[in-house]
């Protein structure tokens, strides 16, 4: 799970860090933990919370293509860009990978 600094949340909500005090010392949102140092931590979850974002089955669908069979090392770099992108927005994430020119309709695609 991803967790934010006070700062790194105030601007994701748009808010400054001394509201997030506030509300802390309010209770109206406690952060996920404090840190020995005494910093605030807020979970991504917090973040959903906040800003209102509901929760979804749905999944994201990556798809990587090359055109040929000797173009296979793009295709694998490909594919670990598109992880850690699709991880970095901490999504539920398929990738599709694909070789080949065209149109195909019978050929098989690999799923990850």
């Amino acid at each position: 799970m991803r967790y934010y600094s006070i700062h790194e949340f105030s601007k994701l909500i748009n808010r400054t860090p001394q509201t997030l005090r506030n509300w802390d010392k309010s209770g109206k949102l406690k952060p996920h933990h404090t840190g020995s140092n005494g910093y605030r931590y807020y979970s991504h979850d917090q973040l959903k919370e906040v800003l209102g974002i509901k929760e979804t089955s749905q999944k994201v669908v990556g798809y990587c293509r090359v055109s040929s069979n000797k173009q296979k090392d793009d295709l694998q770099r490909q594919v670990e860009n598109m992880k850690k992108y699709l991880e970095s927005l901490n999504v539920e994430y398929e990738i599709i990978q694909d070789i080949g020119s065209g149109i195909n309709y019978k050929k098989k695609v690999c799923v990850n």
